[in-house]
């Protein structure tokens, strides 16, 4: 420890480069993985606040509610229960004078059911006519108010917003609650269309039909549009990094263990065994690698809290404990490269010279 301090003290310059850039891959790491795990919060936010564990569709949707549906037949001898709640999906475009046009997923709801009455409001109350509405809390954002008649696609008919709901999105886009009568008025189904899907909070609920099929909850998410591909994304780039940040460590400590090879020498003639130099090399990556996260860490928590609430981002303890002992671990492992050559040292030379 002694001896790994004592020669970052003396080498700031060098060792300051290998910080910086140790900071610059950590900082850019916690980013894309707070992005990573923001984003999926968004194609998943409505999903998780119903504690969704099954949902039925119809078996030809290609596990997509949005292309869903399911007829009074399809589902005759479903055993709808207090779990279970019947929901229409429709993509609309919210507009209002005055106001941004807003692209949303409307989704019909049945008053007793728990996706209804699981609604966390922010503001306002729960819809309770064909002709009112609640809506994601990011609307405030966009300047809409209690009170606001909006239109659907073009619709002339207006509908009143009357609450304002927490975690209401789906696909990251911003959902509209309504009644399953007003969904099938817009999605002009026909008499015999009941919903574009059953969602179960129940993990052992199964109905199998003709044209209906259950699925598990994870398989439904992953088939979200762009929500496989965006984390296998994420996830790669993050690998990358990882690996860039264990060849920075271990080309730069390999090239300083070569310019320091008569140092080892002389030390190792003087009676310092090489487990002490190997320690020394090992606990100044670990140094090293800290100072850079630490810095990362500071950095990213100061982002975070500046950022707009707009932007999908979410830095968890997971993320930074996940980034934290990644970089560590990458550290360790790109300190072992040089250990070879210190341990090959021949303390013969020194003395000679």
């Amino acid at each position: 420890m002694f001896l790994a301090i004592k020669e970052i003290k003396h080498e700031k310059l060098r060792y300051g480069l290998i910080i910086l850039m140790i900071f610059l891959i950590s900082y850019l790491i916690f980013m894309l993985s707070s992005l990573s795990v923001g984003l999926a919060s968004e194609n998943t936010q409505a999903i998780g606040s119903w504690d969704a564990q099954k949902v039925i569709l119809n078996k030809n949707s290609n596990v997509s509610m949005f292309q869903s549906i399911l007829t009074k037949k399809d589902v005759k001898n479903a055993n709808v229960g207090k779990d279970e709640a019947y929901v229409g999906q429709l993509g609309i475009v919210v507009k209002e004078k005055n106001r941004e046009t807003v692209s949303a997923q409307f989704l019909g709801v049945k008053k007793n059911q728990f996706i209804y009455q699981d609604q966390k409001l922010v503001s306002g109350k729960k819809a309770t006519k064909n002709n009112q509405v609640t809506v994601d809390s990011s609307f405030r954002d966009k300047g809409y108010k209690l009170g606001d008649k909006i239109s659907l696609n073009g619709s002339s008919k207006k509908y009143k917003i009357v609450g304002f709901v927490q975690n209401a999105k789906i696909n990251i886009a911003p959902i509209v609650y309504g009644s399953l009568t007003t969904w099938k008025k817009m999605r002009m189904a026909a008499p015999n269309v009941v919903a574009s899907a059953i969602i179960s909070r129940d993990s052992s609920y199964k109905y199998n039909h003709k044209n209906a099929k259950t699925y598990p909850i994870a398989k439904f998410i992953n088939k979200l549009p762009g929500y496989t591909a965006q984390n296998t994304t994420f996830e790669l780039m993050i690998g990358f990094l990882f690996v860039i940040s264990l060849i920075i460590v271990a080309v730069f400590l390999y090239i300083l263990t070569m310019q320091k090879m008569h140092n080892f020498a002389v030390m190792r003639a003087q009676g310092i065994p090489s487990k002490t130099l190997v320690g020394a090399t090992i606990i100044q990556s670990i140094i090293l690698v800290a100072i850079g996260v630490i810095i990362g860490l500071i950095l990213m928590w100061i982002t975070n809290a500046a950022l707009p609430a707009a932007v999908p981002i979410s830095f968890t303890p997971m993320i930074m404990v996940g980034g934290t002992v990644g970089m560590l671990v990458m550290g360790i492992i790109g300190s072992l490269i040089p250990i070879r050559s210190i341990l090959k040292v021949d303390p013969a030379k020194a003395i000679g010279e």
